[in-house]
């Protein structure tokens, strides 16, 4: 099974083994704990910050999930389908090589080997206790660890996200649930056709002000370390109009537009 997104996942994905176009932020591996996934594969972000991209590699080995990380710069973030069909594994956890897994191959190939694994029947952890939620970051600005919390209470708000700037799914109606005055992602390293970025064009033709900060200076999936030292890779030409550039620091980024 594959999908453009984590957050996609179900009760009826129990016991089956699935692609995620999302990070592997920790994030990612309890959403797929919580739907008792067989194994998960994902996208590695760039690694990033404190190993971010590839930190659900912990949590799912903790649990005995086999699970493996997509080099960014092999196959599309958001994308699964673009992993499986030019993806390359750039890491995976102990239970990935117990079933004879081994980095640097094609994702195909791993995905084939961890369906032929025996099934395993693995406790649902209660996915409510792991949906990311929505916090003030500071006077007007509010926090989503995940874009997919995106509302039309979020319409004309700057807005923080944790999530890549890929398109989950490559899916441009996929951008952005809302129409906020202003919203950052994190770049996940940008990888293969700049990928990690993708949402910031389709935004821009929607008039809405998008950047992305380094995968490097920022946690993905996390919407604090994004404003507390997240620093601005990407902009599109709405943002640039109000008078951010690359290299900002994202709080520099939100106080330029709040000058507008």
């Amino acid at each position: 099974m594959h999908f453009g997104s984590v957050t996609e996942l179900t009760a009826a994905c129990r016991g089956r083994h699935v692609v995620v176009g999302s990070h592997g932020g920790p994030i990612t591996a309890r959403y797929a704990l919580s739907c008792g996934v067989a194994s998960v594969i994902f996208h590695d972000a760039g690694v990033g910050l404190d190993d971010a991209g590839v930190r659900s590699l912990i949590l799912l080995q903790a649990a005995g999930v086999p699970a493996a990380a997509v080099a960014h710069d092999s196959a599309r973030i958001g994308d699964p389908l673009d992993m499986l069909a030019r993806g390359r594994v750039s890491r995976l956890n102990r239970a990935a090589n117990d079933l004879g897994a081994q980095a640097d191959r094609p994702v195909g190939q791993i995905a084939a080997l961890f369906a032929c694994a025996p099934m395993r029947d693995a406790p649902t952890v209660a996915q409510a206790a792991f949906v990311a939620g929505r916090f003030p970051l500071d006077a007007g600005v509010v926090g989503l660890d995940s874009a997919s919390d995106l509302a039309a209470v979020d319409d004309g708000l700057i807005v923080v996200t944790g999530s890549h700037g890929g398109l989950p799914g490559h899916d441009v109606a996929r951008a952005a649930k809302a129409r906020p005055r202003f919203i950052s992602f994190n770049d996940a390293g940008r990888g293969i056709d700049d990928a990690g970025v993708a949402r910031l064009a389709v935004l821009d033709a929607q008039e809405i002000a998008a950047v992305a900060v380094d995968a490097w200076s920022a946690r993905i999936g996390d919407a604090r370390s994004s404003w507390e030292t997240g620093v601005v890779s990407a902009v599109n030409a709405t943002a640039a109009a109000l008078g951010v550039t690359e290299g900002m620091a994202l709080r520099a980024a939100v106080d330029a537009v709040r000058a507008q």
